[in-house]
């Protein structure tokens, strides 16, 4: 049985429609959630994957939350050792730091369901399941992209939406793991406060998630099933 490993900073971000696509591919789950006295207490290189979930932090925080560098450094560690690693939101974030690049706040909140305007890489890979299909964007940071990495997509708000490093690692700034038509009230309810002081429309955004949910689930799930397939190709 493959063990995937899952970084959680908040308890209601968790892996969405991707645990089942997990399950699927033979990945026994095992959570990991910030606080706990075991969050980053492993050994970077075991897991057959690692995946970084979303938060309302920033990954230049550290001073805030010092949990930052050690979790940075875990993430440095797998990357050196070009172990399969995917990254969502702050997730994409933290692999970016982990590479060298810079993490900086994007002057706007990208908050609500949009499509994404995919690159000729993201296109012929996993991603172009996602063509046309409107996503989930939840953050205010950005990150400039790592050495080495390919740029997958970008949005009408933000350039940064998506790279890749090989077949390995993944990093999507935006959730295409969320499943908006069960368990999305915890999201608006988790982050009422940050929804507020952006001035979103919490009944719209609730409207859109009905609108858009059965769509990003089917979509992602194709787009997960085929970037993990391909970790077992030779």
């Amino acid at each position: 049985m493959k063990i995937a490993t899952v970084l959680r900073h908040v308890q209601f971000e968790d892996l969405g429609s991707l645990q089942s696509v997990l399950e699927g591919a033979g990945y026994t789950v095992a959570y990991r959630n910030v606080g706990d006295d075991d969050f980053l207490s492993f050994d970077p290189l075991a897991p057959d994957l690692l995946v970084v979930l979303g938060g309302p932090i920033g990954v230049y925080e550290e001073v805030v939350y010092p949990f930052l560098g050690s979790e940075k450094a875990l993430i440095a560690q797998r990357l050196a050792g070009n172990k399969p690693t995917l990254g969502i939101c702050l997730g994409a974030q933290l692999i970016a730091a982990a590479l060298g690049a810079r993490v900086f706040p994007s002057g706007v909140k990208e908050i609500g369901f949009a499509p994404l305007s995919l690159t000729t890489a993201g296109l012929a890979g996993p991603l172009r399941h996602l063509d046309g299909v409107s996503v989930l964007h939840w953050h205010g940071d950005t990150y400039e992209l790592p050495a080495g990495a390919e740029h997958l997509a970008s949005s009408a708000l933000v350039q940064q939406q998506a790279f890749a490093l090989g077949k390995t690692i993944l990093g999507l700034q935006f959730h295409a793991e969320v499943d908006a038509l069960s368990g999305f009230e915890r999201w608006l309810v988790g982050h009422a406060h940050e929804l507020a002081s952006a001035g979103i429309d919490i009944p719209a955004l609730r409207r859109d998630a009905e609108r858009h949910g059965g769509a990003l689930v089917e979509a992602s799930t194709r787009l997960f099933r085929e970037w993990l397939a391909a970790l077992e190709s030779p």
